[in-house]
């Protein structure tokens, strides 16, 4: 928390001013953004689950590459699809 008074004969902008500098100095806005948008990590359950479908989908992409049925990813950067010999 941080408070400033006023002292004797200093004008509003000055209080101001010295009131933003102790702001920043204490770094108060940064640590107020980072635990306003703080995103909670996924838990154990929700990582097991996603690691089961990234691969039931990289078998299902195999598979229907072998079959013939989609041609298969090689650049991934460009998004750009190629059948390989």
């Amino acid at each position: 928390m941080v408070v400033v008074k006023k002292k004797d004969n200093e004008s509003v902008e000055s209080l101001l001013r010295r009131f933003s500098r102790k702001v920043q100095q204490n770094r108060v806005l940064i640590n107020a953004r980072k635990t306003m948008f703080k995103e909670k990590a996924p838990n154990r359950n929700k990582r097991r689950m996603s690691a089961v479908y990234k691969n039931k989908a990289r078998k299902q992409r195999e598979k229907l590459v072998k079959l013939g049925i989609i041609e298969e990813r090689t650049d991934r950067n460009r998004g750009t699809f190629r059948k390989s010999r």
